[in-house]
């Protein structure tokens, strides 16, 4: 069954975030910069906890998702080995109204304390547990955390995407950064986000779609300039400097290629997640590779 799908399937639904990084990496693959052969992509735009659920269940042949989630869709999906988001000391933000207290942790497992995240299916989610499993949250749309913490509706939120560098702007005050916290405890760069193929469009198409993706990437790459004007209109009103720092920071080696290093990384998150009862099974981790 799978080959048949996978020679009918010429047609393929690649869904991702609608942010500045994730635009400049399938930029030449929207734009038509790299030969495809007959593989004709169809793109579609969602928030990452919406793709999220739309990839557990199952609507897509590719799509973004975060680490976490895939501990839920790994027997139907395997990683591409190329265009992760990976943190490399830095990553998703605890902010609040109020100054850093002395011990972050404590105050934010502190009963009555709620943090507004951006979906519990997020790895952002997921590290905020690691970190401090206490913590209390209420779920809001990423894009309106920074407002519903000024506004005092929550005591603190969790920040991804551009927020990590918008925050102090609306007066909010860092209290940890999660990606540097994971760093201190690992020494490993945090992998918050993943690109997934379907199984069953089999080997030899799932080969070629990795193909595609890295050259997408390297493409970018190579042509900064192009993509990132192109990844302007996704920031949500960054300044060009603050697009081309978001962009470094979630499009780098990690991206072109885990490599070793963010193999090792998303074992260690999934290993963790689930010693801590947060993933209710061990993770067996598949990646694709255009080179293999």
């Amino acid at each position: 069954m799978a080959s048949v799908v996978a020679e009918r399937s010429r047609t393929i639904h690649l869904a991702h975030s609608p942010d500045a990084d994730d635009a400049f990496m399938f930029w030449a693959l929207a734009a038509g910069r790299i030969d495809t052969g007959d593989r004709r992509y169809v793109h579609e735009l969602g928030d990452i906890e919406s793709l999220n659920r739309r990839a557990l269940a199952g609507e897509l042949e590719v799509t973004a998702v975060s680490l976490h989630a895939y501990a839920y869709l790994a027997d139907r999906n395997a990683l591409l080995a190329h265009g992760a988001s990976i943190g490399d000391r830095y990553g998703p933000r605890i902010v609040a109204a109020t100054p850093r207290p002395a011990a972050p942790r404590a105050a934010l497992g502190t009963p009555g304390v709620v943090v507004a995240v951006p979906g519990e299916l997020t790895t952002a989610f997921l590290a905020l547990k690691l970190y401090q499993p206490a913590a209390r949250h209420v779920v809001v749309p990423f894009d309106q955390i920074e407002d519903y913490v000024s506004a005092g509706r929550a005591d603190a939120g969790l920040l991804i995407h551009e927020g990590q560098l918008t925050y102090a702007d609306r007066g909010l005050h860092l209290w940890v950064d999660l990606g540097e916290w994971w760093h201190d405890e690992t020494g490993l760069p945090l992998p918050l986000g993943g690109n997934v193929v379907r199984r069953d469009l089999g080997e030899t198409l799932m080969r070629e779609i990795a193909r595609d993706l890295k050259a997408s990437i390297e493409y970018g790459l190579a042509h900064r300039a192009e993509a990132l004007a192109h990844a302007g209109a996704y920031s949500r009103g960054l300044d060009a400097s603050r697009v081309d720092r978001f962009v470094g920071m979630y499009v780098n080696a990690y991206t072109v290629d885990y490599g070793a290093i963010g193999r090792q990384a998303v074992a260690e998150l999934l290993g963790r997640a689930h010693r801590a009862g947060l993933i209710p099974t061990p993770v067996d981790v598949t990646f694709v590779s255009a080179g293999a």
